[in-house]
């Protein structure tokens, strides 16, 4: 009994020491709250950024190929849902974001790095990314690329940032 109680002792200090290095990497945002309180939200983890310059960003669409997308003014205007969350790329560690979804259910989700700080994507130097994490192309990303099923509570996904390589496309940088 003494030793299971020395055990945790120790165990609980090297933790408290290790600091992050035990703990869940908090999400950042303004959905931020979502994510630790539960949800419904989306926990997004993004790796091979190009850089750390200019903005991140995560939209929530409708889970359908023709609103996928879409303008958000037409969405609202149109009644239909739409959620952005829009922060500076932090200088350093890990890139943990969360969004928050209005009730458990299909959504498609589209991650942008905007690295010129420009409000628009500059299909030239910005970068994107998908659930599906399958090499973007050329062509109009499709909504199944998107398509994210949030259930009662937090969904947790890893995004792949994806830049434009050349003639073949948009894929991830090399190493990253």
């Amino acid at each position: 009994m003494v030793r299971k109680l020395v055990m945790t002792t120790v165990l609980a200090g090297i933790m408290v020491a290790a600091g992050p290095a035990f703990a869940a990497q908090a999400a950042i945002g303004s959905d931020a709250a979502a994510c630790s309180s539960g949800g419904p939200a989306i926990r997004v983890t993004v790796d091979g950024l190009k850089d750390r310059t200019g903005e991140l960003k995560l939209e929530l669409y409708p889970a359908n190929e023709a609103d996928f997308l879409k303008d958000d003014r037409d969405l609202i205007k149109e009644g239909k849902f739409f959620r952005r969350v829009r922060l500076p790329t932090p200088p350093s560690g890990p890139v943990v974001l969360c969004i928050r979804v209005p009730a458990p259910g299909p959504y498609a989700l589209l991650f942008t790095h905007n690295r010129d700080g420009r409000n628009k994507f500059n299909f030239w130097a910005d970068g994107a990314g998908f659930p599906s994490n399958t090499k973007l192309g050329r062509s109009r990303p499709k909504v199944s690329q998107g398509r994210i099923v949030v259930p009662e509570g937090v969904v947790s996904v890893d995004i792949h940032a994806q830049y434009l390589r050349g003639l073949s496309g948009f894929g991830p940088i090399q190493g990253g």
